[in-house]
């Protein structure tokens, strides 16, 4: 660009102030990438060509309602239907009820669901045989210094045993391994235990399921396959509702919180404030500079030319500091999505992101420029010059 050495100036011309706005505007941008992450890892949770098989059925008035065991042998009749399975959530946590940790009560099939988990052979025909038999994820057993053999005790933040006690003993038989390490945090994060030995122990569930998965043979009938699941229950006092894994995935999450507004909410919220910052920083500037800009109108530059060059100072403040945070919050979604071993749906900040964050720097820097520009443009040149 031919005046960027001009621009360029003119953005320095106060250093501490453009370096105090360009913090402000990282900082924003950092937020902006890592919880675009979030929204994204959320969104894309139970998305994956093995999941496109699998639907998820469970009660269509509450997450937290159970259902009949008998629904199986129903499922499993319906044309279209490969393999059905059952689970149950245990709501575990380690040691203290803060250490939450994702623990399921599922039937001996349930990892011919899902293919994305690896266990070995002999691993696996110990947890069928072991009534109190643990699988636990390899990320969940590094973070916890688990290994086979370890008896482990377990809390229940919902369930207590048949002595009232909430807490539970479990042997550890096998240490589950995720074949998609990029996308498959959660899986490595996981805490199965057997259906039978959870059902037997306590005494509020007595063969209740809290969700059914079924695998379909053909996938362009899944929405065929689904409809017939839900008619099983209609009319009864166990309705069910039928989706795919990622819409039951989402659908899920938006029970405990709607990801999306809150990263909208809060990202609204900065960039208010942004624009309101970032625009009074270039309104300084160009009362600061408006004798310079008569002097260049003076020499022969049009007042469109002044008008381009306040709002590309403008965008260039706003790239120069959103580039800076976008690349920073690679680096710390990275870090933390390796810290926490995936237990947190995280993306990487990858090309659909920046593009998003560019073009938000783009139009956030014509926004707070044109004020300031339109305001150069017409800008007298003699009254300029003489201080009024």
């Amino acid at each position: 660009m031919k005046y960027l050495h001009l621009i360029w100036a003119a953005l320095f011309r106060r250093k501490t102030r453009t370096i105090l706005t360009l913090v402000s505007i990282i900082a924003a941008f950092l937020l902006f990438g890592m919880l675009d992450a979030v929204r994204t890892g959320f969104d894309q949770a139970g998305n994956s060509a093995n999941g496109a098989e699998r639907l998820q059925t469970g009660s269509r008035l509450s997450f937290i309602q159970t259902l009949p065991q008998s629904l199986e042998a129903q499922i499993a009749q319906v044309p279209g239907v490969k393999m059905v399975t059952y689970a149950n959530w245990f709501g575990g946590a380690y040691q203290d009820p803060h250490n939450q940790v994702f623990s399921f009560a599922v039937e001996p099939n349930y990892l011919d669901l899902y293919p994305e988990m690896e266990v070995s052979a002999a691993e696996r025909k110990a947890f069928d045989t072991t009534r109190t038999g643990a699988l636990v994820g390899e990320k969940l057993a590094q973070r916890f210094h688990w290994k086979v053999g370890d008896k482990i005790p377990m809390q229940s933040t919902i369930f207590p045993n048949r002595e009232g006690s909430k807490n539970w003993t479990f042997d550890i038989v096998g240490i589950l391994h995720s074949k998609d390490k990029k996308s498959g945090g959660f899986y490595d994060q996981m805490f199965l235990l057997n259906w039978k030995y959870f059902d037997e122990t306590t005494p509020y569930n007595r063969g209740q399921v809290g969700w059914y998965v079924t695998r379909v043979t053909d996938v362009n009938q899944a929405d065929r396959v689904a409809k017939a699941i839900d008619a099983i229950s209609a009319n009864s006092d166990h309705e069910t509702r039928t989706q795919t894994e990622a819409a039951a995935t989402a659908s899920w999450m938006k029970q405990l919180a709607d990801i999306g507004l809150i990263v909208i909410s809060i990202m609204g919220a900065v960039f208010f404030t942004l624009l309101l910052l970032s625009g009074n920083t270039m309104m300084q500037a160009v009362r600061e500079r408006t004798s310079e800009l008569a002097v260049l109108k003076t020499i022969g530059f049009s007042s469109r030319s002044v008008l381009a060059m306040v709002l590309a100072e403008s965008v260039l403040l706003l790239l120069l500091g959103g580039v800076l945070g976008l690349a920073l919050a690679m680096l710390v979604v990275g870090g933390v999505h390796s810290a926490m071993g995936g237990a947190i749906p995280m993306a990487p900040v990858d090309a659909g992101i920046w593009l998003h964050g560019v073009l938000l720097m783009i139009a956030a820097g014509l926004l707070v420029g044109a004020l300031p520009a339109m305001r150069a443009m017409r800008l007298n040149i003699v009254d300029a010059l003489a201080g009024r």
